[in-house]
């Protein structure tokens, strides 16, 4: 299994930030092809540090083949254009990663 993951920064307007991401980006997001689940979390403390994320999503796919397809879409492209439409693009910091199980035992 593979993972797109978006963590975005502090918005100036969090209000704005979330009506936008919740409402329109995340229902454009959910029809892309091979899009297996995506998990949001809010992060609600910095433990060490100064504060430098506020949202963070992952996004879940089969595997790589599956990912690049996406990545392809029309889809994923109307998700995309609609995140630089509220500034959420120059929030994120984005990177796939590779599920990895522990080894048992």
């Amino acid at each position: 299994m593979i993972k797109f993951v978006a963590l975005y920064r502090v918005p100036e307007d969090s209000e704005a930030f979330d009506r936008a991401y919740f409402h329109t980006h995340l229902p454009l997001l959910a029809s892309t092809p091979g899009l297996q689940r995506t998990e949001v979390a809010r992060v609600t403390r910095t433990l060490l540090g100064k504060p430098a994320y506020y949202l963070l999503a992952e996004m879940y796919f089969a595997d790589a083949d599956a990912l690049r397809a996406a990545l392809k879409s029309p889809q994923w492209a109307a998700s995309g254009k609609n995140l630089e439409s509220f500034g959420g693009m120059d929030l994120a910091t984005m990177f796939t990663a590779e599920v990895v199980e522990p080894p048992a035992g």
